[in-house]
């Protein structure tokens, strides 16, 4: 009984010195209201473990390893101060106060995580724990009973009024374990009954929670024999709607096994919930450093170099360059900021070697903080199932999309997919929002619902231009053909990339021989020179560069607006092709790309040209050639092997921006007024 007091007292000392007394009053005001009587009121209490240890260690020791008991220290406490101070006049048994301590924190220790890719098989008390994972599904918000009041239906007893009987939620368990009709009374042993206008409700939500490991499996670079098993957490009241599908977070909870038979389910009660990302290497290696020193004459040959060097563990150098640039720009560019704002760059392949472009793609997927390589078999945005542990309600799966939030997303050959689900991936790409539709009486609720979750992550896909989409208008200058992607579907791609040979059977030979070679002596380097950069290297890379914050300078501006304005002119009139404001967007996300990539922060005016000449590019391949006429491969013209192909290139770069330059101010009105002459 000392003991039990003593603790007590250290509650008390406790709630004083952090403010939870200040704060229990303040609480106490919203439930005097006299229209208002419950049989439970609801008390959260913030509890910083640090602080409990240094006071009183005994205390701290309750707190971190028998939460239960500290639960109930805390609610004698609460309840005495109530009394004493006359908070509210309602509350006549300890019983009717019901308080929830909310951790601010764990001991950083391994005794206090749990590590979701060990699955716990201890039989001990269940004590707070730590963990970290990644949301895949979620359930609507539900209720639950918080708390019920019950009376003796033996009129003689004292327990047949009052609130002598008062049952209140407690983690982990089940709503038979609150609420139902075979409970006997404490002082004569005769059955309770609910009063039913005394049930205090409130809101509950189950979400699954997995291990960030589980996302290499799905990156389709390698197969894996592991297999990752979720954990349920059980979100109520406060922390309903705190988490996000696709999202990582920090959860504090209570473990808990539910006994029902003949199964035994293991489940987490959260306490806390906290957004979490993993830390990643931001740094430079020493070889791209070199080579920005080398470079440094150029604002264009940096990226050109790394673009030249990428994926050389499937592809030789010198193929596809605009493509690996492109990839990149997209792998930098993919990220969300500070305020939340969502920056994205979605690619379509147009190709006749879907085979070594796949391999491409999936090897730049591996370099992807976040990847997911989606299976034309699987749920690309998201599915339903009905709740299996009792709540009864629907069911929300995270599909490929949701799962690489904050990614990319590589839906492969859009040949496979069929023409609803082709409609599906269109209407995402424009409006960036998957609605999913919950049937009431399939799910329990007496009305269908329809939800809504942001869709933020980029897409890759590819197209076999073999495959004839039954276009008339292939006859315009520049079109290519699309393969079996509608107009509009590729339309809705941000960029589109042609990748076709220039040399023909020397590059088909040139693959060959790289094939051959990387099957006979895998991992010798097959192009010893100057430079040699590891899959590491441009990981870390492309790290970083996501990390920079760049500012577009007014020149570069200048020409994005102009040939943005001179574009939708020209193409309106000649084309009756509409230039929608999603261009500019593009213009600008490539621009900013570029600029990262480089390692600036300021988007300068060469920037731009890239810009202009990969979107210009893009918009041919779909409506073909306007007045300002490019070359199929703009971007990479001649090949760059040596330091004088390096030099031809920035010549024929220079003199591409003076067509630019012409461009703009030929359709533009007024471009000369915001461009100054060169």
């Amino acid at each position: 009984m000392a003991n039990i007091l003593s603790l007590k007292e250290s509650v008390l000392v406790y709630l004083d010195r952090s403010g939870g007394l200040q704060k229990l009053t303040e609480d106490c005001k919203r439930f005097n209201d006299p229209q208002q009587t419950e049989a439970v009121y609801r008390f959260r209490i913030r509890v910083n473990p640090t602080d409990i240890l240094e006071m009183d260690p005994v205390l701290g020791d309750c707190v971190l390893h028998d939460p239960l008991r500290a639960t109930v220290l805390f609610q004698s406490v609460c309840f005495l101060a109530i009394r004493t101070l006359s908070l509210i006049e309602k509350i006549h048994t300890e019983s009717q106060v019901n308080v929830i301590l909310n951790f601010t924190h764990l001991p950083p220790f391994p005794e206090y995580t749990l590590d979701l890719c060990s699955f716990p098989r201890v039989y001990g008390p269940m004590r707070p724990v730590s963990m970290e994972g990644l949301v895949t599904a979620m359930t609507r918000v539900t209720k639950y009973t918080q708390g019920a009041r019950f009376l003796c239906i033996n009129d003689d007893c004292p327990c047949s009024a009052g609130f002598h009987h008062i049952r209140v939620h407690a983690p982990g368990a089940t709503e038979s374990a609150t609420v139902r009709n075979n409970f006997s009374c404490m002082m004569c042993s005769s059955q309770l009954k609910e009063d039913v206008k005394f049930r205090v409700l409130g809101d509950k939500q189950l979400v699954e929670l997995i291990h960030i490991k589980a996302l290499d499996v799905l990156r389709g670079h390698q197969q894996s024999s592991l297999r990752y098993q979720s954990v349920t957490l059980f979100l109520r009241d406060e922390l309903c709607n705190s988490m996000r599908i696709g999202q990582f977070y920090r959860v504090l909870g209570i473990p808990a096994r539910v006994h029902q038979w003949p199964n035994i389910t293991w489940s987490v009660e959260a306490n806390s919930v906290q957004p979490w990302e993993p830390e990643y290497c931001h740094k430079v290696s020493g070889s791209f450093q070199e080579l920005l020193k080398a470079t440094a004459s150029s604002p264009w040959r940096f990226s050109a170099i790394v673009a030249h060097c990428f994926g050389l563990d499937v592809a030789p150098p010198g193929l596809y360059n605009t493509l690996k640039l492109s990839l990149l720009l997209s792998l930098v560019q993919t990220r969300t900021d500070a305020k939340d704002t969502f920056y994205n760059l979605d690619l379509l392949v147009a190709t006749t070697d879907m085979l070594i472009l796949d391999r491409l793609m999936t090897y730049s997927l591996s370099l992807a903080w976040r990847g997911i390589r989606h299976q034309a078999s699987g749920e690309i945005f998201a599915s339903l199932s009905r709740d299996e542990h009792g709540a009864g309600t629907a069911n929300i799966h995270a599909g490929s999309a949701l799962l690489a939030t904050g990614g990319i997303c590589m839906l492969g050959d859009l040949g496979y997919y069929k023409k609803d689900r082709l409609d599906s991936i269109q209407s995402v790409l424009e409006s960036h929002t998957v609605s999913v539709f919950i049937p009431g009486k399939k799910y329990g609720e007496d009305a269908d619902q329809q939800l809504s979750f942001p869709v933020h992550c980029s897409f890759w896909a590819l197209t076999d231009t073999t495959r004839r989409s039954g276009r008339t208008d292939c006859a315009v200058l520049g079109t290519a053909e699309m393969g079996s992607v509608p107009l509009q579907l590729a339309d809705a791609f941000g960029l589109v990339i042609q990748c076709r040979d220039r040399v023909g059977e020397e590059a088909l030979l040139a693959q060959t021989v790289h094939t051959l070679q990387q099957a006979v002596q895998p991992g010798k380097p097959q192009y010893p020179s100057s430079w040699e950069f590891t899959a590491q290297d441009y990981q870390e890379l492309i790290a970083h560069a996501q990390s920079l914050q760049v500012e577009l300078t007014p020149a570069a501006e200048k020409i994005i607006h102009g040939y943005y304005m001179a574009s939708r002119r020209v193409r309106t009139q000649s084309q009756g092709v509409n230039m929608s404001v999603a261009s500019i967007k593009l213009l600008i996300s490539l621009a900013e790309a570029h600029c990262k990539l480089c390692l600036r922060t300021c988007v300068l005016e060469e920037d731009a040209v890239i810009a202009v000449l990969l979107c210009e590019n893009s918009v041919t391949l779909k409506h073909g050639a306007s007045a300002l006429i490019l070359p199929p491969d703009a971007v990479f013209p001649c090949d760059l092997g040596d330091v004088d192909s390096l030099h031809r290139r920035d010549a024929t770069l220079d003199e591409l921006h003076q067509n630019i330059l012409r461009f703009i101010y030929t359709y533009a009105p007024g471009a000369d007024a915001y461009i100054a002459e060169e």
